[in-house]
């Protein structure tokens, strides 16, 4: 099998409260292949988010390895994990994190923003917004460009997050309960969009879902379980 395009390796997590030390992953082991689309699944609590944190270089292991294929990237210097971040990883959240002040087209570009410096950013910023344009009418969005999210509702906003995720044409797409926010129809659309999309460009994704027809319609599904994984089977 070919080399993962991201990968945990015996990772754990413990945050300290007070003179207590929490443990919240316990020895994590975990693989994503390029263009596999991966399920995980667990009860609340059981260390989903923090191991998606964890993955997406938006925090540190305790211990272990995270690997971008096959090179640990943890213990590299905070501007190259950061680089890493914003080149390589798209992230959906469940609560969109979208700039209030900011049009649909602004927060997209934000994430060409936060790929590079200032300087290299103004030099390219005609293609940057051409290609978030072509992004948000590729979700449905095309005639929303410049509505900010409270003028937009809770799918379309969801499709703002998902445009801002793919601007940097990332490898890997870490979603976070992209559909606990919305109704069953306007999580259906939003799902569809995300799988086409992520089926088309060939991309990584690991989708944390509580929802079971959901994750059944991944390639592969991975159970949480008190900080650990309790299986990786192949196949569904």
């Amino acid at each position: 099998m070919s080399t993962p395009v991201l990968a945990a390796h015996a990772v754990t997590k413990h945050y300290r409260l007070g003179k207590r030390e929490i443990p919240v992953l316990r020895g994590v082991d975990l693989t994503l292949q390029a263009g596999e689309r991966l399920a995980l699944l667990g009860a609340s609590g059981a260390g989903k988010s923090t191991l998606l944190h964890v993955l997406g270089l938006l925090d540190q292991p305790t211990s272990g390895q995270v690997c971008f294929d096959g090179r640990p990237v943890h213990d590299l210097p905070i501007a190259e994990r950061a680089r890493l971040r914003h080149a390589h990883t798209g992230f959906v959240f469940q609560f969109y994190h979208l700039i209030p002040e900011l049009t649909a087209l602004q927060n997209v570009l934000l994430a060409r923003m936060m790929a590079s410096s200032m300087t290299g950013y103004w030099r390219q910023r005609g293609a940057a917004r051409a290609a978030a344009k072509a992004l948000l009418e590729q979700v449905g969005l095309g005639d929303r460009l410049h509505h900010r999210p409270a003028e937009l509702s809770g799918g379309e906003r969801q499709r703002v997050a998902i445009a801002r995720a793919l601007l940097a044409e990332p490898r890997v797409i870490l979603a976070d309960e992209p559909t606990g926010n919305l109704d069953s129809h306007t999580a259906a659309g939003v799902v569809d969009l995300m799988f086409s999309i992520q089926q088309q460009r060939g991309i990584a994704l690991l989708l944390v879902t509580h929802n079971e027809d959901l994750a059944r319609r991944c390639d592969r599904i991975v159970r949480m379980q008190d900080g650990v994984v309790l299986a990786e089977p192949t196949g569904t």
